[in-house]
């Protein structure tokens, strides 16, 4: 049985903490009368979610009404990326808007939690930080994964409040890491709250939603589900919680297609309820609404039509379903084929907002508000990744992407080709060439890789080649 949730917001923390001065009323007209005229923001994340694990996207065996209700009320991307085929680096472009390669955290690939030196800079700036100069009320709940206390925190990278874990997974029962360590937190204590996380994480941005509303503020709310990354266990595994209480969480017999299917249910159910939360103040015409994954799927999740999966720079890998609502400004039932990547939400919401990033940390993603807002045609891109694993390296220019594994080169059309299979590397060499040397020029800017990153050691040849030593 889940407990009831802890108010974010004291009356008093209202009234003269972060969230600021605040008129207290209880009639929804009102509050609609004097919705801000900057948007609010909810930015739903889901952790190892498939391209197609969502019936908008494909899913034949189930559905996803709440996160297709988004979709309905506003735009599909059809070509959104993640930053990276694994879940930290991804997070960490995300609330930079730039390539995580630009920064020590973003060499992890995930971030080990026996690595409590690394993660990310609290003087860099930020989404949520950026925001919150600007007056936003903003809050964390769910998966943080960008290093831990006291050196690195959500708290300390612009949000100001945090209800949710520090690393990479937790038991959705007991919410111990994968250190066997308790690792939920209300801002900076343990929580002792007992539930399904799914259904803790969704009660919580229910109770931000209806204390922002109150406050007449508007908000940030990052919702980063830990569904349906492992441990697969449904509300109803308690049982299989009890198993896991002397194994790894990422125990290699554990879950079965029913299990995820119904752990994405789950968190469907709570999307769900946040959007009604939305209704209920009036808040959904001027609220942006974006559910996404930060990275391809997993194990038991359905990638059609692409082959490869989570840790490969593979189609499968790297694409992910994405949906954006804003009634106010965006028109219903929409698909775009722009291509998109993580950190372009960060400059995106910016604009929205009405506000710029920081001079001295110019953004690497672009703004897509004039293609999902304005109808612009859309814009080309050039794209990169690296992936210490297996030497891979990607990069997709227009229709054509790069791919290097170890040894093995080859040059995709990935809008006829999506499943990846005819190699045109010879064929058209002139393409080929090209987009390697731009990721060469690329790569040069970047960090290089870390010896001692989370992923193990190269050896020396195979590390020069994967720096660009062609």
């Amino acid at each position: 049985m889940t407990s009831a949730p802890k108010p974010l917001f004291t009356r008093r923390a209202l009234l003269g903490g972060a969230v600021g001065s605040a008129i207290f009323a209880s009639d929804a007209p009102n509050l609609r009368a004097q919705t801000p005229a900057r948007p609010n923001i909810v930015f739903i994340l889901a952790d190892d979610l498939g391209y197609a694990d969502v019936s908008c996207y494909g899913r034949p065996d189930f559905e996803t009404p709440n996160i297709d209700r988004i979709a309905a009320n506003g735009v599909r991307l059809l070509q959104a990326y993640a930053n990276s085929a694994v879940c930290s680096a991804t997070r960490t472009a995300l609330i930079t808007g730039r390539y995580q390669y630009r920064l020590r955290i973003g060499l992890e690939e995930p971030l080990p939690v026996a690595k409590p030196g690394i993660g990310l800079p609290p003087e860099h700036p930020t989404l949520p930080s950026l925001l919150r100069k600007a007056g936003y009320g903003t809050t964390l709940i769910g998966k943080w994964h960008l290093g831990i206390p006291p050196k690195f925190s959500p708290l300390r990278s612009g949000y100001d409040h945090f209800y949710g874990f520090h690393g990479g997974a937790i038991d959705y029962f007991t919410h111990k890491g994968t250190d066997h360590q308790d690792d939920l937190w209300s801002d900076d204590e343990l929580s002792h709250d007992v539930g399904y996380s799914t259904e803790l994480f969704g009660q919580h941005a229910v109770a931000s939603v209806n204390a922002y509303a109150r406050a007449r503020q508007p908000f940030l709310i990052s919702l980063h589900f830990n569904a349906p990354h492992w441990p697969w266990e449904t509300i109803e595994d308690q049982a299989e919680s009890d198993r896991l209480r002397t194994k790894a969480l990422n125990d290699y017999d554990g879950g079965t297609q029913r299990t995820y299917r119904r752990m994405i249910q789950a968190m469907d159910l709570q999307i769900g309820r946040v959007l009604e939360a939305l209704d209920a103040n009036g808040l959904t015409d001027n609220t942006i609404v974006i559910f996404t994954s930060d990275n391809g799927g997993e194990r038991f999740a359905d990638t059609w039509p692409f082959t490869g999966r989570k840790t490969e720079l593979l189609e499968g890998g790297l694409r992910i379903p994405a949906v954006l609502s804003w009634p106010a400004r965006i028109g219903k039932g929409r698909t775009t084929d722009q291509v998109a990547i993580s950190m372009d939400w960060m400059p995106t919401l910016l604009a929205a907002a009405g506000l710029a990033p920081d001079p001295a940390f110019p953004p690497d993603g672009i703004d897509l508000m004039p293609v999902l807002a304005q109808g612009a045609a859309s814009s080309p891109r050039k794209l990169f990744w690296r992936y210490k694993a297996n030497a891979q390296q990607a990069a997709r220019d227009g229709d054509y992407k790069y791919l290097r594994i170890r040894d093995n080169s080859f040059l995709f059309n990935v809008v006829e080709d999506p499943m990846e299979r005819a190699n045109l590397k010879e064929r058209q060499k002139e393409i080929y060439d090209r987009i390697l040397a731009e990721w060469n020029a690329w790569n040069a800017t970047m960090l290089p890789l870390a010896a001692d990153s989370s992923t193990g050691y190269f050896k020396a040849n195979e590390l020069a080649d994967h720096i660009g030593a062609q």
